[in-house]
């Protein structure tokens, strides 16, 4: 027992980035890697209406695959030192590092939502305090059905103070 929770939490142990906490600015930009498909057993779960929603939005990223999109977020010293900092982490994942040190880290994730299960691989380089930079693949597969995309991102230190929200 001990063994497999010592392994379970060097799995999970990160060094964390060195990089600034407070504001940060950061653009993404997602690009699918193939033709979207979702897995027949996520679209049995819509409803019609929510199906006809997805089949629209895939339609729009065919037209224009690549979107780019600017946020700002607070990043706290919990975030970095969970390794993950700039990303959102779902609840349903488990995340195993595979490199980290204080300027970079690669993480491999599993994921499960609704049903359906994602693999993830993330990459986050720190460029220096207030600079960092990175990618996340996304693969989804099963039933005849494929879909992955990567999404890149670019972060930049604005300040230390944030804005409550």
């Amino acid at each position: 027992m001990i063994t497999v929770c010592a392994s379970l939490w060097a799995a999970h142990k990160v060094t964390p980035l060195n990089v600034k906490t407070g504001l940060w600015e950061v653009t993404t930009t997602n690009s699918p890697n193939n033709d979207v498909m979702l897995p027949a057993a996520l679209l049995e779960k819509l409803t019609p209406e929510e199906r006809a929603r997805v089949e629209e939005r895939i339609k729009a990223r065919k037209a224009d695959p690549q979107k780019t999109t600017t946020t700002r977020l607070c990043l706290t010293r919990k975030e970095v030192e969970r390794g993950l900092p700039f990303r959102p982490v779902g609840k349903s994942c488990t995340w195993t590092a595979l490199t980290s040190t204080s300027s970079e880290v690669e993480m491999r994730g599993e994921c499960l939502d609704q049903g359906v299960k994602t693999e993830r691989t993330l990459r986050i380089e720190a460029l220096g305090r207030e600079e960092a930079t990175g990618w996340v693949q996304f693969s989804t597969k099963g039933d005849n059905a494929t879909f992955s995309f990567t999404s890149t991102f670019k972060a930049k230190w604005m300040g230390q103070l944030c804005r409550s929200r």
